[in-house]
């Protein structure tokens, strides 16, 4: 990846190629580098270095889908490309080490991370809501890079096959293990009749803020870089798997989520009876993908398990409740009839 670039030498680029001046600070990031930018124009922005090994096609996809978003929906708390100085999106550099990278700038938005506050049924209503937005606005996009190859990608989830070789031996891999099959078996097939487009596909609590004062809207989904096109209903799958409740039901605080998704996008009964095993396969996606990561990058343990424990934890009660039972009560929240 070349050796890290300083803070100093962000303020640089930020002058060079944006006309801004500005102190710059380092974010946490799985891939890319990022900094955050106190600009002495009294905005605040975010200056990001995509990772040298990322295929310039997806990073021109993740560009225009945020320029397309915003061009639908201009009031989507999303971030804003900061064109440079000749107008465009943004550019390959190379950097001092050699290393070539793509350099963009984009809008900071302010509010508290998700995994920060308290929940409540309002909060993930509005959330829910949100992300329809969001996939309303996507829903005519087009890139040919939308197709690109993602290991979070629930879709082609056999993928995590030979990370599970890595795992360590054990009953939680051997329940991963089995999910697997299954999935390929019995889930995977029937993804082909739904409606795909292009999704952000990681909603997850580190990537929503929340307004800091009504602790209740969505101020701002950040970090598509796990955009993908895919069936629509894994947009909802991965976000649900990061709403689970401690109760009986888990599914209980995920169905606000939900049913503030389909006031505003509705979902189709196909999809609402597959949604119960893709948000278990993403589940079962996260402890292996992060486990896996974990092993092999310990220095960024801490970062990357960070969702791991808490995935384990709803995959094993999320199984308990059983497919009749979880498809019949998510049919109910979209107010539709009958059983599944």
């Amino acid at each position: 990846m070349g050796s890290a670039t300083t803070p100093e030498a962000a303020s640089l680029l930020l002058w060079q190629h944006y006309g801004l001046r500005g102190n710059a600070s380092p974010l946490n990031s799985e891939r890319d580098q990022n900094f955050h930018i106190h600009g002495d124009d009294g905005q605040q922005y975010v200056l990001k270095l995509t990772h040298p090994a990322e295929a310039r096609g997806v990073t021109d996809f993740q560009t225009r889908a945020l320029l397309h978003a915003a061009s639908r929906d201009p009031a989507l708390p999303i971030p804003r490309v900061i064109p440079r100085l000749d107008g465009e999106p943004y550019a390959a550099i190379t950097l001092a080490d050699g290393t070539q990278r793509v350099l963009r700038l984009f809008s900071y938005l302010g509010g508290q991370p998700l995994h920060q506050i308290t929940r409540s049924a309002a909060q993930r209503r509005d959330l829910g809501q949100t992300l329809a937005r969001l996939d309303l606005a996507l829903s005519d996009f087009e890139h040919p890079s939308a197709d690109h190859a993602l290991l979070w990608d629930i879709q082609h989830s056999e993928r995590l096959q030979p990370l599970l070789a890595e795992l360590p031996p054990g009953p939680q891999t051997d329940t991963l293990a089995a999910f697997v099959a299954h999935f390929r078996r019995e889930i995977q097939p029937a993804l082909a009749g739904l409606r795909r487009q292009v999704i952000h596909n990681d909603l997850n609590p580190y990537n929503v803020l929340v307004d800091a004062q009504d602790q209740v809207t969505t101020s701002g989904l950040i970090d598509f870089g796990d955009m993908v096109q895919a069936p629509l209903v894994c947009e909802l799958a991965v976000a649900c798997s990061y709403q689970l409740s401690g109760n009986a039901n888990p599914l209980d605080s995920a169905a606000e989520l939900i049913a503030g998704y389909h006031a505003l996008y509705p979902l189709r009964r196909e999809e609402v009876e597959l949604l119960y095993e893709l948000i278990l396969t993403r589940l079962c996606m996260t402890v292996t993908i992060t486990g896996w990561r974990a092993s092999r990058y310990p220095e960024n343990k801490t970062y990357i398990l960070r969702n791991n424990g808490l995935s384990w934890d709803g995959l094993q009660r999320l199984q308990a409740v059983g497919r009749e039972q979880a498809q019949v009560f998510l049919l109910q929240v979209c107010g539709m009839k009958g059983q599944a």
